[in-house]
């Protein structure tokens, strides 16, 4: 969880709702950005939690992504390049929508869109 955090709260901004316990190593946290909000879980619980990610739900995550609408594109684009997240330039889909891709901590895709001019 404190990696997600950092991730989502301190990278990407999303201001943290609700959580419990308190603190970067909560089991659960409500985050919001915008209109959008997202909750984050742990698959483990505090006691049980390995030292290390187990690396095969990680790559099982490649399927998934959060899509989210983002007005201007190419300023999150720049605002991640300030925060030092190497991610490539938006594109248009052939469904019209202007994309940024990136992937978080724990290989969840994530895409900033939004209907291209």
């Amino acid at each position: 969880m404190p990696r997600s955090l950092a991730f989502y709260r301190d990278l990407l901004g999303f201001e943290i709702v609700q959580q419990a316990p308190s603190g970067d190593n909560c089991n659960w946290a409500w985050l919001k950005l915008g209109d959008a909000e997202l909750m984050l879980n742990t698959r483990y619980e505090a006691p049980d939690r390995p030292p290390a990610p187990d690396p095969a739900p990680v790559d099982a995550h490649d399927d998934t992504c959060l899509y989210i609408g983002a007005p201007d594109v190419e300023a999150v684009c720049a605002y991640l390049r300030t925060k030092g997240l190497e991610v490539k330039q938006p594109a248009v889909a052939p469904y019209g929508m202007k994309q940024l891709y990136l992937t978080d901590p724990d290989g969840f895709g994530i895409c900033f869109q939004w209907p291209a001019d």
